[in-house]
C-alpha cells in the first residue's frame, strides 16, 4: 500500500540528571549490562526461530518462488482440462433438457456471465512495474521506496472497476476472462489470477465502448492515484484502442467457496 512519506518527530534533548561521582559511575555501568542483556536476548530469540536455518536465505527465496510459478503452470494445464470437461457437461445438460424456452433462458446467460466468448472493439490498458533504480523524476518529490516502483493490487483493480463502470461487456486480464468470483491477488510484483502466477507488463482487455472507456479511465480517482507515481517515478501505464478483441470464455469453477445466506 502506498503511503506518503512521514517525517519522524526529533526527539528533545534529554535533561540533565543528578550529579556526583556515584551516579557518573553507576550509569555506564547499568547501561552497559542492559546492551549485554539485550544482546543475548536477541541472540536467543534468533536462534530459537531459526532452528539452525539461515533466515537470508536467497535461494530458499527462489525456490519458493520457483514452486508457485510451477504451480501455477500446472494450474494452467487443469484449467484447459476443467474447460474440455465443463463443454462435454454442458452438451450432455443440453441432450437432458426438455423446456426449450428454460434452456433458452440458460443460454441468454452465459453472456452477461463471461462464460462465452466474446468479441468487439474495445481497449486495452497495460501496467508496468518502474526500474528497481528510478529516481524521482519531479523536481522536490522524495526519493521513491520500492513499494513505489511496482504495479500493485489495488492498481489492477482500480483499472478494472472504471472499465465495468465504463460499460464494458466483457473484460480480461492477461489471458483469463473475469466473472463474478474472480479475485485479484498480488503477492510481490506478480499477480494471482484463478490460480495462475503472471508477472508484469500486466494487460487488462475489455470490450465495448472506446470513448465511454477512456472517459471512465480519466474520471477513476484510483486510476488518477496511479498515474501520479508513472509521472513521479516512471511506472508504465499506457491506454490502446483496438478495432477487434477476442475474449474466450471463462473456464474455471464458479462455485463460492466463502460466502453463505446470512
Amino acid at each position: 500500500m502506498r503511503m506518503p512519506g512521514v517525517r519522524l518527530p526529533e526527539f528533545a534533548r534529554q535533561h540533565p540528571g543528578r550529579s556526583g561521582s556515584a551516579w557518573r559511575a553507576i550509569v555506564p555501568r547499568s547501561l552497559t549490562l542492559v546492551v549485554f542483556g539485550l544482546a543475548g536476548l536477541l541472540f536467543w530469540i534468533s536462534a530459537n526461530t531459526s532452528h539452525g536455518v539461515n533466515l537470508r536465505n536467497d535461494s530458499q527465496s527462489m525456490e519458493y518462488r520457483d514452486l508457485v510459478r510451477k504451480q501455477g503452470q500446472q494450474n494452467a494445464v487443469l484449467d484447459r482440462d476443467l474447460g474440455g470437461l465443463r463443454e462435454d457437461v454442458d452438451d450432455l445438460t443440453r441432450g437432458q433438457v426438455t423446456d426449450p424456452e428454460a434452456q433458452a433462458r440458460v443460454d441468454a446467460l452465459q453472456g452477461p456471465s463471461g462464460l462465452s466468448p466474446l468479441s468487439g472493439p474495445g481497449l486495452t490498458v497495460t501496467l508496468m512495474d518502474a526500474p528497481p533504480d528510478a529516481t524521482a523524476k519531479i523536481p522536490g518529490v522524495r526519493q521513491p521506496t520500492a513499494d513505489d516502483l511496482v504495479v500493485h493490487q489495488q492498481d489492477i483493480q482500480g483499472v478494472v472497476n472504471a472499465l465495468w463502470a465504463g460499460g464494458a461487456q466483457g473484460v480480461q486480464i492477461m489471458d483469463q476472462r473475469l466473472v463474478a468470483t474472480s479475485a485479484v491477488r498480488c503477492v510481490g510484483n506478480t499477480l494471482i489470477l484463478h490460480g495462475r502466477v503472471y508477472s508484469p507488463p500486466y494487460v487488462i482487455s475489455a470490450v465495448g465502448d472506446v470513448d465511454k472507456l477512456r472517459r471512465a479511465l480519466d474520471d477513476s480517482e484510483s486510476v488518477y492515484n496511479y498515474t501520479t507515481y508513472v509521472t513521479a517515478y516512471g511506472l508504465g501505464y499506457k491506454v490502446e484502442d483496438r478495432k477487434q478483441l477476442n475474449l474466450p470464455g471463462y473456464t474455471g469453477p464458479l462455485d463460492l467457496q466463502y460466502a453463505k445466506v446470512s
